[in-house]
């Protein structure tokens, strides 16, 4: 934060603006960077690189994320089972925009955050649990927030 406060303050006292340029560019170069690539996401299960790509097929949860995702599969470190990881092929979304698809649960990294859950479930379980619902059956405005997490659960991070 000092750097910025410095560099505004030589573009108005120096009068040029030469310095707030330099930093403005750098910010916008090192923005877009950093919005070009995806993370990986990684999941360890407790099988087998063979069992996880049984029959040559992927487990249907990572199947349903489609050519808009590189997965790799590969050995956990120390024979602890198998390391399964997914990244967004054309970069994370970002911005105001990013975080109204975030609400919304259509930002594609729940679902990348989803499948991978689900994989490992299906792996190690043979199905795919779902979270528990409340007790109640009658809707009220105080279980609303409960409902939203309950809904977004398998899709946002911890």
């Amino acid at each position: 934060m000092q750097g910025v406060r410095g560099a505004t303050a030589i573009a108005v006292v120096g009068g040029t603006g030469w310095a707030a340029r330099k930093l403005l560019t750098r910010r916008a170069r090192n923005r877009t960077a950093t919005t070009d690539t995806s993370r990986w996401r990684f999941v360890t299960v407790n099988v087998s690189p063979d069992q996880v790509k049984a029959d040559g097929l992927l487990p249907e949860p990572l199947r349903e994320l489609g050519p808009e995702t590189e997965i790799v599969i590969r050995p956990a470190p120390g024979d602890k089972g198998t390391e399964i990881g997914v990244r967004l092929a054309e970069g994370e979304p970002s911005g105001v925009k990013a975080a109204a698809s975030r609400a919304a649960g259509t930002d594609p990294r729940q679902a990348v955050r989803k499948a991978l859950r689900d994989t490992r479930q299906l792996l190690e379980t043979g199905e795919i649990l779902s979270p528990d619902r409340p007790g109640t059956t009658k809707k009220t405005l105080t279980g609303k927030p409960l409902e939203l997490a309950i809904a977004h659960a398998k899709g946002e991070g911890r």
